[in-house]
């Protein structure tokens, strides 16, 4: 008998509400995040030169990675130990909060930098716990044999909100500042509202043989044990903190490209067509034979981009625009492929016990390579120029996926999502038929 059809995760209402309040609050707080940074800059523009309200976009962005660098451990072991539905609907009703009152303070306008730093910390601490509770609750809404395709599409939906949420702030700021502002609020409403469909999720017993300094140690350990783990966790924690651009596209549609709001807003829609063609591909062709190699590529790529992206200083002003969205397009579809590759790997490999912890492990890292990045980002441009802080960034994201290959060859030697005691499973049930 032909075996029989495997259901699409789609058909689980479970992984249906998720997948809703997953890609609405990852593009609420992503659109937020870069209306944050373009009103700080225009704010800072009003007393600082560009180099010094630059140097701003960096402090906002250590502003959000320093109580997630703290508070990581904690909230890895909380996804594991307590229901992780009521860890992410907590942390959106903190961040709705949080959020309206910007909308508020944009709309009375008594905005001013300190509000907005205080946001980013909010942001920070919402982050740490909101993460992992998330990324961990995947893996538990749909059948086993379900798992790839729905860890794949729960990465597709986290990009996609990522690269989306941007190109909507940029919009809705062109309108009203306040608008940006209201409509992630609704955005995360939306999302807190999917979260309460959600029925009861299997989750595994809580380990109550060690202490949890213990078991806070024991995510730390698994992924410095597991190389391929690590080696796809740095990479992309190596390469974006280098390659930022995105920090800078404030500094670039006011001072270099001259585009204002507007243009800010096609900057950051471009990633997001880059993307979603790339989701698309995998929708209908999904991953399967050489991941790792795939996966260094897409990293190379990335950094080519965000050094055309830089170049576009040095180009006649009619061309100079079309040049680095083409670059942004680019840059978006590359994130993408590599994004996909690295959640799978983390979550096939990482036990179900594990991976709230190896979660916060790995939020930990995108963070570092996001905010951290943006700090650096902006720390360089207020030393060296921004154009030069971007193609510097591009230059060493190649460097580093190509030391990356030679110290892991895990990576560049995994052909397949499956881990290898599955693999070694399926080799000998086909020995035996």
């Amino acid at each position: 008998m032909p075996p029989s059809p495997v259901p699409h995760p789609l058909t689980f209402p479970n992984f249906r509400a998720y997948i809703v309040a997953r890609l609405a609050a990852v593009i609420a707080q992503n659109g937020m995040m870069i209306v944050i940074g373009w009103q700080a800059y225009n704010i800072a523009r009003q007393t600082m030169s560009t180099q010094a309200a630059a140097a701003q976009l960096g402090l906002i962005g250590l502003a959000q990675f320093l109580p997630l660098f703290f508070l990581t451990p904690v909230a890895g072991w909380v996804a594991d130990h307590f229901d992780r539905r009521m860890i992410v609907r907590a942390t959106l009703c903190l961040m709705i909060t949080g959020i309206s009152l910007l909308a508020f303070a944009t709309y009375e306008g008594w905005i001013d930098l300190p509000m907005i730093f205080a946001m980013a910390v909010l942001v920070g601490i919402v982050r740490a716990f909101n993460g992992p509770a998330f990324g961990a609750l995947a893996p538990n809404l749909v059948p086993k044999s379900v798992l790839p395709n729905a860890i794949a599409i729960s990465s597709v939906a986290w990009q996609a909100g990522a690269i989306v949420g941007p190109a909507l702030g940029g919009y809705m700021y062109a309108i009203e500042p306040w608008v940006a502002y209201a409509a992630s609020a609704s955005l995360l409403t939306f999302a807190l509202l999917s979260m309460l469909f959600m029925g009861a999720v299997p989750q595994s017993p809580r380990d109550t043989s060690k202490r949890p300094i213990a078991q806070m140690i024991d995510g730390l350990s698994y992924v410095r044990r597991n190389r391929l783990v690590l080696a796809t966790i740095t990479l992309d924690l190596f390469a974006v903190l280098l390659a930022g651009a995105t920090a800078l596209l404030p500094v670039y549609a006011k001072d270099i490209l001259h585009v204002g709001s507007q243009g800010l807003g096609h900057l950051a829609a471009a990633p997001a067509i880059g993307a979603a063609v790339t989701a698309l591909w995998f929708s209908f062709r999904p991953l399967k034979n050489e991941v790792g190699l795939k996966m260094l590529a897409s990293v190379l790529v990335f950094g080519v981009a965000t050094i055309t992206f830089g170049a576009t200083a040095f180009i006649a002003a009619p061309y100079a625009m079309p040049v680095a969205l083409g670059a942004m397009v680019v840059w978006g579809s590359a994130d993408m492929f590599s994004v996909y590759v690295r959640s799978s790997l983390i979550q096939l490999h990482t036990p179900d016990q594990m991976r709230g912890r190896v979660s916060s492990v790995s939020q930990l890292t995108i963070s570092a390579s996001n905010e951290l990045g943006e700090a650096e980002s902006g720390f360089l441009a207020a030393l060296i120029g921004p154009v030069a802080a971007v193609i510097a960034g591009g230059v060493g994201a190649i460097i580093i996926t190509l030391v990356w290959a030679r110290l892991f060859p895990e990576l560049r030697l995994a052909r397949t999502f499956d881990p290898p005691d599955e693999r070694e499973a399926d080799y000998s049930q086909e020995k035996v038929t």
